[in-house]
C-alpha cells in the first residue's frame, strides 16, 4: 500500500504551534496549492489543505515561515474523528508532513509585501538612465559588494 503526498503551495495563515501534554510540538497550517490547470474561465484554482507536523520540523516551520510563505511538503494522508460537544463525530483528513523545505528565506518571505507595494517605486526607477554619469567612476565600497 503507498499513501505519499507531495506538496507545494503557500501558507494561508502563520503555522499554530502548540505543544502535547508530553512536551511534543506540533504545528498546524493551511496549505494552498495550485491546480496544474485552469477552468473554464481560464482561470487557476486553488486548493487548501489542511496539514500538520510534529516534533522539530513544527517548531521550525513555526518560527521561519509565515503567512505567504512558500514551503514544500511530504508525508501522507491521515483520516481522523472526534466527537465535538454536541456529540456529533466529526471527521477529519489531512497530510501529516514527514519532511518540510522551506522555498524562500525569511528575508524573501518578509519583502515579499513590500515588494508588491513598491512595484510603482521600481517603474519609476527602471526608466532612469543607467548610463547617466558618461563613464565616469562610481563611488563605491568594498563593503557594498555583495561577494
Amino acid at each position: 500500500m503507498i499513501n505519499n503526498v507531495t506538496l507545494v503551495g503557500r501558507l494561508t495563515a502563520d503555522p499554530d504551534l502548540r505543544y502535547t501534554q508530553n512536551g511534543t510540538a506540533v504545528a498546524n497550517f493551511r496549505l494552498a496549492v495550485n491546480r496544474p490547470f485552469t477552468n473554464q474561465n481560464g482561470e487557476n484554482e486553488v486548493d487548501f489543505i489542511n496539514c500538520v507536523v510534529w516534533r522539530r520540523p513544527a517548531e521550525n516551520l513555526a518560527n521561519y515561515m509565515k503567512k505567504g510563505s512558500q514551503i514544500g511538503i511530504t508525508g501522507r494522508i491521515q483520516t481522523r474523528n472526534y466527537e465535538n460537544n454536541e456529540g456529533r463525530t466529526i471527521y477529519v483528513t489531512e497530510v501529516v508532513a514527514d519532511n518540510v523545505a522551506f522555498l524562500e528565506s525569511k528575508k524573501q518571505s518578509n519583502n515579499q509585501s513590500s515588494n508588491q507595494s513598491n512595484s510603482q517605486q521600481q517603474t519609476d526607477k527602471s526608466n532612469t538612465d543607467p548610463f547617466k554619469d558618461n563613464g565616469e567612476p562610481i563611488d563605491i565600497s568594498d563593503s557594498d559588494l555583495p561577494f
